[in-house]
């Protein structure tokens, strides 16, 4: 008899629902928190250089709570009416305020177009989940795959020790189903926004680099 674990069913509206707003909430806590103490900080009557430090903290977490929430709006709500376009010169934009620093740079390689508003977040969740293989920093690459209706993305994350995460190759199979939490909401909901765009999206490693593709013909990659 098999150890593994029998998949249970794919999360239902409600619960897909939930589990995005736990990711946005998670996203949130730390920028928001830190908000929060630096508030506590003043009330405590400071010295003069710790009223100024935690002015700064304040400064620097709500910059950092508003890129993540416009964001998160853009890659996971509902960004318009159904049938919306949006500008990918806005989510360039949003893309480099949510995971730019000092360790992560974007070059992004497409054009300033519109797109249906799911392409589009298909993309930014693409390279959030793309910067995961990542997490000494390094350089997020933008590029286009194909044009027109088959237009598709391809994200190429390179830096020291790039790693292929199995579970997020598993979340983005079309073969997998169920099993599905907090943590791996991410990759499942961009596989689900892929299907919706008619496209397909997988990780691959290639060479030093992870690669994460959605297009309407995907050509397997062999990891290394």
């Amino acid at each position: 008899m098999s150890d593994t674990p029998t998949p249970g069913p794919a999360p239902d509206a409600l619960e897909l629902a939930a589990l995005l707003c736990s990711r946005v909430c998670h996203d949130l806590i730390s920028p928001v928190g830190a908000i929060v103490n630096g508030l506590e900080v003043l009330d405590d009557n400071p010295k003069p250089e710790d009223k100024e430090f935690a002015l700064d903290l304040i400064r620097k977490s709500a910059r950092t709570a508003s890129a993540r929430l416009q964001f998160c709006r853009l890659a996971f709500g509902a960004a318009g009416s159904a049938g919306a376009q949006i500008d990918l010169g806005d989510a360039q934009n949003m893309a480099r305020g949510h995971l730019e620093d000092a360790k992560t740079k974007i070059e992004w390689n497409l054009p300033r177009i519109l797109l249906p508003k799911n392409k589009v977040k298909l993309l930014l969740n693409m390279l959030v989940i793309a910067q995961q293989t990542i997490p000494r920093g390094g350089v997020l690459t933008v590029d286009q795959v194909s044009e027109g209706d088959t237009l598709g993305f391809r994200v190429n994350a390179a830096g020291l020790n790039a790693r292929l995460p199995q579970n997020i190759v598993t979340m983005l199979s079309a073969e997998h189903a169920g099993n599905v939490d907090a943590h791996a909401v991410q990759p499942y909901y961009t596989r689900l926004l892929a299907e919706a765009c008619g496209l397909r999206v997988v990780m691959a490693a290639e060479d030093a680099a992870v690669v994460v593709t959605a297009s309407s013909t995907v050509v397997a990659v062999e990891q290394g």
